[in-house]
């Protein structure tokens, strides 16, 4: 049985022989560990995407066009303008790095915030548990928080209006869609799906070997249920 489902499963089935000592991991000592493993978790994915080249160098978070924008991208590639191109994807993924940075203070709000039913839904919940939680709990005030950063930072690199004479164009040929019109909130999602997606990684590697990837309480938690 996966470690992280015995937890579930000792916590609520054990017998009276166990109930002290697994009891007590169960109420404070298991949730402590899981807090302490889902808040280093969170720092490490918020570190690793906000610096520079976090997403733009990270093929899987880097953030491109719009997909109904590259269409008048290989146009705009066509005539010579590449390097306008370029410097709009590098712009929008230098946002997103400086939005992100942010994060760190709402994830481990969420984490201290954590109630025993919820810890025990993320143990039984499948790989992305802790992430759907974050999300949850998390996705709204943090887009709240990213959207001023973004457009501070597109408002000094003059990506807004670079963006727009992508927008114009495509809308011209009719291929821009509604959800991609502000820039803004593009990049404000996509820094979020991207964050997600690095917090999903460092669950997983928590889940696949806890006791390497956790600290010291979450060791005691795993070590007393190994014995």
């Amino acid at each position: 049985m996966n470690i992280l489902l015995r937890i579930i499963f000792l916590c609520v089935m054990a017998a009276p022989a166990f109930a002290l000592s697994l009891g007590d991991i169960s109420n404070k000592d298991a949730v402590g560990g899981l807090k302490e493993a889902l808040s280093q978790g969170a720092t490490k994915a918020v570190a690793t995407l906000g610096k520079q080249d976090g997403f733009l160098g990270n093929p899987r978070v880097k953030i491109p066009l719009p997909e109904s924008l590259q269409k008048v991208e290989g146009l705009m590639r066509r005539f010579g303008k590449g390097k306008q191109a370029d410097e709009l994807v590098t712009s929008m993924n230098r946002a997103a790095e400086s939005a992100v940075q942010e994060a760190k203070p709402l994830l481990l709000d969420a984490v201290k915030q954590m109630s025993v039913e919820d810890a025990k839904n993320i143990l039984s919940g499948g790989d992305d548990a802790a992430t759907r939680y974050f999300r949850e709990k998390t996705e709204a005030p943090l887009t709240a928080k990213f959207l001023p950063i973004v457009r501070q930072a597109t408002a000094k690199a003059q990506l807004a209006e670079k963006y727009d004479q992508f927008a114009g164009a495509g809308k011209r040929y009719n291929l821009v869609k509604e959800e991609d019109a502000k820039l803004e909130n593009y990049v404000a999602r996509k820094a979020l799906d991207g964050m997600y997606l690095m917090i999903a990684e460092e669950e997983r590697a928590i889940r696949q070997n806890p006791v390497a990837a956790a600290g010291s309480l979450a060791k005691k938690v795993f070590g007393a249920l190994g014995r």
